[in-house]
């Protein structure tokens, strides 16, 4: 795969993103297209223009770990987009230099199942690069069954955000949940270009206008909120802020941070719809 291929800074386009003046460089003529020019990134990083375009139209796929960095530094990025940008050099001139590039491990370590379990009564599961659910706690179980995410026999968050029916009814910031989905299965893409399972997943969600539309390599760099909103069948409305936390085996624990009386007030309803 070249750098060009999984996505390099030309079809991530970064570069549209800036402007001269944010660089300090004189905005000169009007352009025909918006951003920096690629001779302009080009001395900013310290590399030749013909290197540059190389790099950008795949002729050259494996960039220094120095030139990585100076272009970074010259596109301005931070955060977020620049750990993308540094796994996107990395994988693009071989897709096995990237840990776990592979198949995704669907076996949760014990370990990570005994944190699961000790979080309780605090919602948590266990999400794969694919965004499938792998794992959960009973907190977890009776907080999502009546929102419907517990419906399909192997959960995944993108499917039901795209493609469940009523998560366009309790998700009262659909939106902004799709567009944080979206953007996670695209940075895993970017992670793992070899998982074949990845991208069959993708493959499929991009039958789906909704997630067609968000499937752009620019939302790498759009933050996204950590807070869905839900219209609860038992709750009603209830805000959730949620963390992600990284474990070692390239998969992530989720924590829900419900309300601990809101959890205790979802046990009464469900044990008094069994008693009835």
């Amino acid at each position: 795969m070249s750098w060009h291929e999984a996505g390099s800074p030309n079809s991530w386009s970064p570069r549209a993103e800036l402007r001269p003046g944010d660089l300090g460089l004189p905005e000169g003529r009007r352009r025909r297209t918006p951003g920096l020019r690629r001779e302009e990134v080009a001395v900013l990083a310290g590399v030749s223009a013909d290197y540059l375009a190389r790099l950008e139209q795949g002729r050259d796929n494996n960039p220094s770990p120095a030139v990585v960095e100076a272009l970074a530094d010259a596109l301005l990025l931070r955060g977020e987009a620049r750990y993308q940008f540094n796994i996107l050099a990395l994988t693009a001139a071989d897709g096995t230099r990237c840990p776990g590039g592979d198949a995704e491990p669907e076996h949760v370590p014990e370990t990570v199942q005994q944190v699961l379990r000790a979080l309780a009564p605090t919602p948590a599961f266990v999400v794969g690069r694919q965004l499938n659910v792998l794992d959960w706690n009973s907190a977890w179980a009776d907080f999502a069954a009546p929102l419907g995410l517990l419906d399909d026999a192997s959960p995944n968050l993108a499917r039901f955000t795209f493609t469940h029916p009523a998560a366009y009814r309790v998700l009262r910031n659909w939106q902004q949940a799709a567009d944080a989905f979206a953007a996670a299965l695209n940075r895993a893409m970017v992670r793992w270009p070899a998982d074949d399972k990845l991208r069959d997943t993708i493959d499929t969600l991009r039958r789906h206008p909704a997630f067609a539309e968000r499937w752009t390599p620019q939302r790498l760099n759009e933050p996204t909120a950590a807070l869905l909103r839900f219209d609860h069948p038992a709750l009603g409305e209830v805000d959730v802020p949620f963390e992600t936390l990284e474990t070692t085996s390239d998969q992530s624990l989720v924590v829900w941070l419900t309300d601990r009386v809101q959890a205790t007030g979802l046990h009464l309803v469900r044990d008094r719809a069994a008693n009835e």
